[in-house]
């Protein structure tokens, strides 16, 4: 794993992106330069035509009210959402039949917009192609007009802004998130606060407990960023991408080993919290589903109830994420219309996984 990735230079720099480092900044000189070019109208009031409305009133609806409170400069907030009202009713308004071409039918129109939402390179054109591979004749005119209808830019426009979901699925396999949770554990000594260390990777749900400690120091770091790239049964072996807060926690020596192992550490920007929605999401099924309802007695009772959630979490619990399928279905996880209805035990019962014994 080790060696510099330079083909993957660009996707760092995406994915910082994505983690919104300089988006604060970035909207705070777009509200200034707007107020400077309003400044130049000189008082004229500024003349949009109904394509600039109703573009705007698509990004207004999915903004909301507070939001545009704050950032709106050109027309006050109601003024938007009126404009996406009136987008509304006249989707479901039909006009009377009368002379002319007939409107297109809707289940063409969804489609056209489906296309381009799909696909941000794709003109009038290319999509007017798309559409008669399908068995559809319509003009490139039509095309436009549907488009302009539902507030959708033209195609060189809407390159400039690849939406994060394309993005990420193309490169869903190399990346993963690390988190920190803690735990109180009943000791000789009272509660003691032990610190658990995972890794999540994002395109299958896996989890990888990295580490359990009361210390979590450099050397203890520096153990586990050895353990998670060994180049045998390392847990980020095929990750080239680990998204991390900034919790000091994460040592610069801890950083460093994951570099010389191809792993780019990626840290979210300060106050920031729902950049790891993954790992946040594992934390609170862990806690809720596990060990809020236990009282642990001793690091090792900890540790049990950990690895017997890990096996629940991987083989037994579906996942809404994954089409509510296992991350690891076992030969018990084929269905069967047939057999005794059995149920697995984990915890005493706290966690339960039922399957069909072969009659």
């Amino acid at each position: 794993m080790t060696g510099t990735f330079y083909p993957f230079h660009f996707l760092l720099a995406a994915v910082a992106g994505w983690l919104n480092r300089h988006q604060q900044d970035v909207v705070d000189y777009l509200l200034a330069e707007n107020r400077i070019l309003r400044a130049q109208l000189n008082g004229h009031r500024l003349q949009l035509t109904n394509d600039r409305r109703r573009r705007l009133a698509v990004r207004a609806k999915k903004l909301g009210r507070t939001c545009l409170k704050e950032i709106a400069t050109l027309v006050t907030p109601d003024t938007l959402l009126r404009w996406h009202r009136i987008l509304v009713a006249r989707k479901w308004t039909y006009p009377r039949k009368g002379p002319g071409r007939p409107p297109i039918r809707r289940e063409i129109e969804k489609l056209i917009v489906r296309m381009a939402r799909e696909n941000s390179e794709w003109g009038y054109v290319r999509i007017q192609g798309a559409l008669a591979n399908l068995g559809y004749a319509i003009s490139s005119t039509t095309v436009a007009k549907v488009l302009n209808r539902h507030g959708i830019e033209p195609a060189p426009e809407r390159q400039k802004h690849t939406t994060w979901s394309t993005f990420l699925k193309s490169h869903w396999e190399l990346l993963a998130a690390t988190d920190f949770f803690t735990i109180e554990v009943w000791t000789m000594r009272g509660l003691v606060t032990y610190y658990v260390l995972f890794t999540i990777h994002l395109a299958s749900r896996r989890v990888h407990v990295a580490g359990i400690t009361t210390s979590p120091n450099s050397a203890f770091m520096i153990q586990v960023a050895r353990q998670l790239t060994d180049e045998f049964d390392g847990a980020l072996n095929d990750v080239r991408f680990l998204i991390m807060d900034r919790d000091k926690k994460f040592t610069n020596q801890f950083k460093a080993l994951l570099r010389q192992e191809g792993v780019e550490p990626v840290p979210y920007p300060p106050r920031s919290p729902n950049c790891s929605p993954y790992a946040e999401r594992f934390v609170r099924s862990i806690k809720a589903e596990c060990l809020d309802r236990i009282i642990p007695i001793g690091v090792g009772s900890l540790r049990r109830a950990i690895n017997e959630y890990a096996a629940h979490y991987h083989g037994e619990r579906n996942h809404q994420g994954l089409d509510n399928r296992l991350i690891d279905p076992s030969a018990t996880a084929t269905p069967k219309l047939e057999g005794f209805i059995n149920r697995r035990e984990r915890l005493g019962g706290l966690l339960n996984y039922y399957y069909r014994l072969a009659a």
